[in-house]
């Protein structure tokens, strides 16, 4: 009477474990923002805003990546258009060790403390002066915490993979 009842039990947990996997393939990049108002276009100053924000995200690297090329899926142009210089007033929120992030999540960003909610930054090496418009996302710990940095975004700002250096971080 026993092995009935655990063949359901194993059934429902295997159920349960099948329902918690996320569904679809995106690319984790979010859709354009809709217009404020139904039937309105967007304003120049919303298109304004998308021409000058950097491609931050890129496609996720192939399971079977091994090496800093094959994990960073960044094109030409996400690289230069992240290297290009700030066009806008940036407030500087402090300086951080930097470390490198998962190299498996695509794009340009920086985890880190010194931040509370996602918003558009620029992170700058002051030992090279080579800077990365990057995604600055919220990081647990204190502002004296370190903070995480995108594969893509170390290599840009000229930084070896396995350096801690101190780096400024700017939102835009």
């Amino acid at each position: 009477m026993t092995a009935p009842a655990l063949r359901i039990a194993c059934a429902l947990s295997l159920l349960a474990l099948t329902a918690c996997t996320t569904a679809g393939t995106g690319s984790g990049t979010a859709p354009p923002a809709a217009p404020k108002t139904p039937g309105a276009s967007a304003s120049s100053e919303d298109v304004a805003s998308a021409a000058v924000t950097p491609v931050l995200t890129a496609a996720p690297p192939s399971p079977a990546a091994r090496t800093a090329a094959e994990f960073d899926t960044t094109s030409r142009a996400q690289k230069a258009d992240a290297a290009a210089p700030p066009v806008a007033a940036e407030r500087r929120l402090g300086s951080t060790i930097a470390s490198l992030g998962d190299p498996s999540v695509p794009g340009f960003w920086v985890k880190t403390p010194l931040v509370r909610s996602e918003v558009q930054g620029r992170i700058l090496n002051p030992a090279n002066g080579k800077s990365a418009k990057v995604r600055l996302i919220p990081l647990a710990g204190p502002a004296s915490a370190g903070s995480q940095v995108s594969l893509p975004a170390l290599q840009l700002i000229g930084v070896s993979l396995t350096d801690l250096p101190m780096i400024e971080v700017y939102e835009s």
